[in-house]
């Protein structure tokens, strides 16, 4: 009998319909052991940083069900995944089962060709990647353990620090003091409707926007008063090329913009796909493709859409550390348009598919067009309107989302006389920088080299896990809490927050796994000033005081001066005689009440009593025996505030009310679960006149857009006028 290994079930699965019974394959479930959580067991710090691990919870049967099979067999093979965390999970499998002489075999797809060809050539294990593996983990508890420690004295209990966490907090960070310290500035967009002797009509913008209301109204006064003509009509040929195929750091930003994923949520899906063999191996930073895979995908180019559409390219990938042998994320078979079991899995699938079949197609042409016009005695600035035509559409055949709008321009000769219809201004501010979105913040880190691509997606969860940022219509918000342990890093420990200390130590690690450098080494020159500097903050004062509060909020109780703190729902102002007085207030000034008895029984256990507390979005009740029982409710109070007055479409009785979801806020029925009415901003009582559905409220420049993303209002911009 001979045995492979691998780290999931559904993989199993997979492979063993390839291999047809030659091979019994198991599944270890992921990693079989971890380091303890005690730290002070975990890591022999002087004899080497040998780390001591255990075999995690819940996993010994695992472990003796391997240990039982490989008595049995006559050959053992380790088929994890072809990274280094993969290299890790079977050393780990090997040591914790006390196997002999396993082999090791990697294959980038799970595919039957793949699969087959890879058990034919074995290796052992590649103790340079396994050794860097655990070089990242071992230093990534080092730090996070010590730095936390000291954090937990210093500003509060509970709170975390990490090595690459911390400085993805900072770039958030660095942008919101930006956002903060931003001063917008007036502008005016002037835009007209304008038709041509033959009754056409179209829009014109100003090109230049006035930054005083003495020239916006001299233009106005001058358009109106002006004859108008067509100054200058210029088309050129432009050609768009197609993006490489997809790393995980691409795919998770396009998954993102295009289908609204998180990377998590992106990678977790893609995990599936490449488990029943649909695509290859999703974490990777390399953009080339394998000679086999190109052939296939000329093939169905030809036969999809012709020969003038193929346009064989060879990408070259930018990253410095591109880890191992890795091609891009492509499909197993370019011939399969659709796979997938759930409908998010066939959503990515087709993202996947359209990318790669695209890279290997001809420049889309476009013909683009600019229209300019202007008084006779050209006083004012030109104003102009671009368009564009596709000539030939290349690969935008296969990838049609990146299109984007046409706009067909009239046929107009220069010097053409223009009736202006009608000329209005807009008054407007310049806007800060955008907050990162989670696709705008794995792309900065990319180009910083901080972290892997394996990575970027448990990032971001863990600061969204932590409370340290929360998403709110799509961008990351540092909490006040955030915004304190990164202020707090970066007063005291700029060095291990910066770009350049992540970047190289990333690439150090890259270094041992290539074997260019010893794992003992590397932790050693770290961890020696690490510990000195550390230890030269132990003196430093608590932060207790984040500032004085603003001279008119004094406390409800003494009356007193009150200063900022921070408490685990974020900052509230304290009396400045506390503990002698308890008097407090939330940010905002409002009063801070102390949790109160309601006089109930909970329902739930029905022995404690239910208390009203203050939480992070407002108040609610809960059981005065939390934690061992978690009743909870909201208060009238809070329940009240989150009433919109909108009757629900649907069943006609309920009212659409405020919730909040793991994506940030949105709108249901009251009726739910009986209603499943949803939508995801604020409803604004309107009636769509196309559909029927509800209005809700838009953005600054749509203030109002249908709620059924089906209908054409649902993006009014778009509908031709």
């Amino acid at each position: 009998m001979k045995l492979l290994i691998v780290e999931s079930p559904a993989k199993a699965k997979t492979i063993e319909k390839y291999l047809k019974g030659k091979y019994e394959v198991h599944a270890s479930v992921g990693h079989i052991r971890d380091l303890p959580k005690n730290n002070k067991k975990a890591i022999d710090i002087e004899h080497g940083f040998i780390p001591h691990y255990e075999i995690s919870k819940g996993k010994e049967k695992i472990v003796s069900e391997i240990q039982q099979l490989a008595k049995k067999a006559d050959e053992v093979l380790l088929a994890t995944d072809p990274d280094r965390e993969g290299e890790a999970i079977a050393w780990h499998i090997k040591e914790a089962c006390s196997l002999k002489n396993p082999k090791r075999v990697v294959f980038h797809e799970i595919t039957e060709l793949a699969v087959q060809e890879a058990v034919q050539h074995p290796r052992t294990i590649d103790e340079n990647l396994r050794r860097a593996q655990e070089a990242r983990r071992v230093l990534d508890r080092l730090v996070g353990y010590d730095l936390s420690g000291l954090i937990w004295k210093k500003v509060r209990y509970g709170l975390s620090a990490g090595r690459v966490q911390s400085p993805a907090l900072r770039i958030i960070m660095e942008r919101e003091r930006e956002i903060r310290a931003f001063i917008p500035e007036q502008y005016w967009v002037i835009g007209g409707d304008f038709e041509t002797q033959n009754g056409t009509g179209f829009h014109l913008v100003c090109e230049e926007e006035p930054h005083t209301q003495e020239e916006n109204d001299r233009i106005l006064n001058e358009a109106n008063k002006g004859s108008w003509r067509v100054v200058q009509i210029k088309s050129t040929e432009a050609k768009r090329s197609p993006k490489p195929p997809f790393t995980t750091s691409t795919l998770q930003q396009a998954a993102s913009s295009r289908l609204g994923y998180s990377p998590s949520r992106t990678m977790g899906i893609a995990q599936k796909l490449y488990e029943a063999g649909h695509i290859t191996y999703m974490r990777t930073d390399s953009v080339t493709l394998s000679q086999v895979a190109l052939q296939g995908i000329y093939k169905e180019i030809e036969k999809q859409y012709g020969a003038e559409y193929l346009s064989p390219r060879t990408f070259v990938t930018k990253s410095k550390n591109a880890q191992e042998a890795h091609e891009a994320i492509r499909p197993t078979e370019a011939k399969k348009h659709r796979a997938g079991t759930t409908e998010d899995q066939l959503k990515l699938y087709r993202l996947i598919w359209e990318r790669t079949v695209a890279s290997q197609m001809a420049d889309a042409k476009i013909m683009r067009t600019k229209l300019s016009a202007n008084i006779e005695d050209n006083s004012i600035p030109n104003f102009s309107v671009n368009g564009a035509r596709t000539l030939f559409d290349g690969w935008l055949a296969a990838d049609i989302a990146a299109k984007g709008e046409e706009v067909e321009l009239p046929h107009l000769p220069e010097g053409e006389p223009l009736t202006l219809v009608s000329i209005e201004s807009e008054e407007k501010a310049t806007e800060p920088p955008g907050r990162y979105t989670e696709a705008g913040l794995v792309k900065e880190l990319e180009k910083r080299d901080i972290g892997r691509p394996s990575t970027y997606a448990s990032i971001i969860k863990t600061l969204e896990d932590r409370g340290y940022v929360e998403k709110v219509n799509k961008t990351l918000h540092p909490t006040d809490t955030g915004d304190v342990v990164s202020s707090f890093l970066e007063e005291h420990f700029p060095k291990y927050v910066s770009d350049s200390f992540t970047a190289e130590m990333e690439q150090e690690l890259d270094d041992i796994a290539n074997g260019t450098k010893n794992y003992e080494k590397i932790l050693k020159d770290f961890y020696g000033p690490f510990t000195k500097d550390i230890k030269a903050r132990e003196k430093i004062e608590k932060i207790t005081n984040l500032g004085d509060a603003e001279v008119h909020l004094t406390c409800p109780l003494c009356d007193g001066p009150m200063i900022i703190k921070l408490g685990k729902t974020g900052k509230f102002l304290s009396c400045k005689r506390f503990p002698d007085c308890m008097g407090a207030r939330k940010i905002d000034g409002s009063i801070m009440e102390g949790p109160k008895e309601t006089g109930e029984i909970c329902p739930k256990c029905e022995k404690g009593k239910l208390i009203e507390r203050e939480g992070r979005f407002g108040k609610f009740i809960s059981c005065a025996n939390y934690p061992k029982c978690k009743f909870i409710k909201t208060s009238e109070e809070e329940e009240a505030k989150k009433k919109t007055g909108v009757i629900c479409t649907e069943c006609k009785k309920g009212e659409l009310m405020e919730r909040r979801g793991r994506f940030g806020l949105f709108y249901s029925c009251s009726n739910y679960p009986d209603c499943k009415l949803i939508i995801k901003s604020k409803p604004t009582g309107n009636i769509c006149p196309e559909c029927g559905a509800l209005m809700m409220e838009g953005t600054k420049t749509i203030p109002e857009r249908c709620s059924n993303k089906k209908c054409p209002n649902h993006n009014p911009h778009k509908i031709k006028k």
